[in-house]
């Protein structure tokens, strides 16, 4: 009797405990579907990787630059490192490689390190910018002196340096149309364009470089001696008088210099005359030739025609670095997000 008394109380112990755990409330657990955005993750990445193949390229280029001018194995020929086109090519390459690399790679492996790293170049980057807007605005006039005396040394040493050459031809002809600092008689510091330099044979004595002309219409073929001799004085009255071009003055021929020599002793009078006029429209006529206006003068006129644009687009450049910078925190927050689940 005991024992059916003790069995009995069991099964009713038992039957009490399923009873008490079928009353208890049920708990449901949300599944945390949370996760690294591949939005912001593939666009930091496509957006950097081509910075990083553009950087590399441009890289390369100032590195092949300074290997054609054998600076590598000569470094005292970089007079001005400063101003050396293959040296600025050299270091805005390597710094947009870096940042590239560093946002291309950290969103793709999903490293916080890199990710850090992409953010504060790009912050570093973004305060230089506004720096230099902001003192360039500031301190215009010692900008202007800096502009100048780096365009007195591209003048200096203009054949010396194949990079210099064609980085002023480009500002002379196709951007600013202009030649020299203030004019074309600042060509007369390069020993080449020297008109001394006449006595030891040089050619472009009293010249200018090619890229001071004007362009004529329909010009298919540059005429690379088309600033020679310009600022030889009597270069207009040489032109009139022995110019073979279709269009100008072509009186005299050689081996006529006997009837030349009477024809003036008649005419002495209307010669001065036109002498004196061809003397004050000399300055008019060689302006139609070449550029008579200075680089800085015409680079200050390009500013302020083109204002708008360049504030425009250092506006838009500073919007994308700090859309970067934001992406990068947030891509970086969503990854620490997801590594606070693994402990």
């Amino acid at each position: 009797m005991g024992k059916w008394t003790a069995d009995y109380y069991f099964v009713l112990l038992y039957m009490n405990c399923d009873l008490n755990v079928a009353k208890m409330p049920v708990r449901k657990y949300r599944r945390d579907t949370s996760e690294v955005s591949c939005c912001m993750k593939y666009v930091i990445f496509a957006f950097n990787v081509i910075f990083w193949v553009l950087g590399l390229g441009v890289l390369a280029i100032g590195v092949w630059a300074w290997t054609e001018k054998d600076t590598f194995r000569n470094l005292t020929r970089l007079t001005n490192i400063a101003l050396d086109p293959a040296f600025i090519l050299i270091l805005i390459g390597t710094v947009t490689f870096i940042i590239g690399f560093t946002g291309c790679v950290g969103a793709l492996r999903e490293n916080t390190c890199l990710l850090s790293a992409y953010a504060i170049f790009l912050g570093i980057l973004l305060l230089l910018e506004m720096t230099t807007t902001i003192l360039g605005f500031i301190f215009k006039d010692w900008i202007k002196n800096q502009a100048t005396g780096g365009f007195q040394a591209f003048i200096i040493h203009y054949r010396e340096d194949p990079d210099q050459q064609n980085l002023i031809d480009w500002i002379q002809e196709d951007w600013l149309q202009c030649c020299g600092i203030e004019g074309p008689k600042d060509w007369d510091r390069n020993n080449y364009f020297n008109c001394s330099s006449r006595d030891v044979g040089s050619r472009e004595a009293c010249g200018v470089p090619f890229s001071c002309c004007k362009r004529k219409p329909n010009e298919i073929i540059k005429n690379k001696q088309c600033g020679y001799d310009v600022r030889k004085p009597g270069y207009l009255v040489d032109r009139l008088i022995f110019s073979s071009q279709p269009g100008e003055h072509n009186i005299f021929e050689r081996g006529c210099l006997r009837a030349l020599a009477e024809w003036f002793e008649v005419n002495f009078v209307a010669v001065g005359a036109v002498g004196i006029t061809v003397a004050v429209l000399q300055q008019y006529d060689v302006a139609k030739i070449i550029n008579d206006k200075g680089c800085v003068q015409a680079g200050e006129e390009w500013m302020e025609r083109n204002l708008l644009i360049v504030a425009g687009i250092a506006v838009a450049t500073a919007f994308l670095q700090i859309l970067g910078i934001c992406f990068a925190h947030n891509l970086r927050a969503d990854i620490f997000a997801q590594k606070s689940k693994w402990h």
